[in-house]
């Protein structure tokens, strides 16, 4: 199965729609994401790009009110405005959002204390 997501004029998207892989391939028996906006726009009009849900291509899979960046060619996931995620930054790697400071890296588990914006060590229960 072939997702896509509809983009506003903003690129913002709208919507996902998953269609038979067999709708993306041309008569070279090739499947192109161009002949799968086509049948998208033949269905419902609109400007669509292809999504991944594994994230194999355009870095993270469309989600409604994520962002297409067509320099990155990539879609950016919504940044929640409210508390907690006011502090977060968009690491511009994996265009996903993560708190200002990274988690460390010593092998234990942490929790960002959205408070303090520190990492807190997970104690667990013995």
């Amino acid at each position: 199965m072939a997702h896509f997501a509809e983009l506003d004029d903003n690129n913002k998207v709208l919507r996902i729609v998953v269609i038979n892989n067999a709708e993306c391939i041309g008569p070279d028996g090739v499947e192109s994401e161009e002949i799968g906006i086509a049948f998208c726009q033949y269905l419902y009009g609109g400007i669509w790009k292809q999504t991944s849900y594994n994230g194999s291509f355009r870095k993270n899979f469309a989600g409604l009110n994520s962002t297409y960046d067509p320099v990155k060619d990539a879609f950016i996931p919504a940044k929640p405005e409210e508390s907690p995620w006011e502090d977060y930054v968009l690491d511009e790697v994996t265009l996903q959002w993560v708190p200002p400071i990274p988690m460390p890296t010593d092998g234990k588990q942490y929790v960002w204390d959205y408070v303090n914006k520190e990492w807190v060590e997970v104690i667990p229960l013995a």
